[in-house]
């Protein structure tokens, strides 16, 4: 195969899991944002996260002023732990989540071995993508249709 059809082969893949991962997000219970994520490795899904409060907490994640609680865990922090637990490894995977990570997270997913980033929202903070970059993650922005 050609390096022009490798390239739109995984184009198309990253729109494809850039989509699941916008689908995933539903299932946060987060009101201010809903974040999904997924790890994938070797065309398959080895994790999956969406933001939301610990397991056993109740899932509620903001508070009566509608701030977010200070223990919510991040989409990519989930699916990152959830790796934790696992027999899988996240070394060499491509992470896929709906908004641009944060520098906390940023700094789990350079330790996680993750070596691509696909993302389809851009926050007004961009130090964590400046950290994926000089960290020499691959980094994607890839807006879904909707949003462009």
């Amino acid at each position: 195969m050609d390096n022009e059809s490798a390239k739109a082969k995984q184009e198309n893949l990253d729109k494809r899991y850039i989509r699941m991962a916008n689908i995933w997000a539903e299932n946060s219970y987060c009101k201010r944002r809903q974040v999904g994520t997924l790890i994938v490795k070797d065309k398959m899904i080895i994790s999956d996260g969406y933001n939301g409060t610990p397991a056993g907490f109740e899932n509620v994640c903001e508070d009566e002023n509608n701030v977010t609680k200070p223990y919510v865990l991040h989409a990519e922090a989930n699916a990152i732990t959830k790796i934790a637990r696992s027999n899988n490894s996240s070394d060499g995977a491509t992470m896929y989540v709906t908004a641009s990570p944060c520098i906390e997270c940023s700094k789990l997913i350079i330790q996680a071995g993750i070596k691509r980033v696909v993302y389809s929202e851009k926050y007004r903070l961009e130090d964590g993508i400046e950290l994926l970059k000089r960290a020499g993650i691959e980094v994607v922005y890839l807006p879904l249709p909707e949003q462009s």
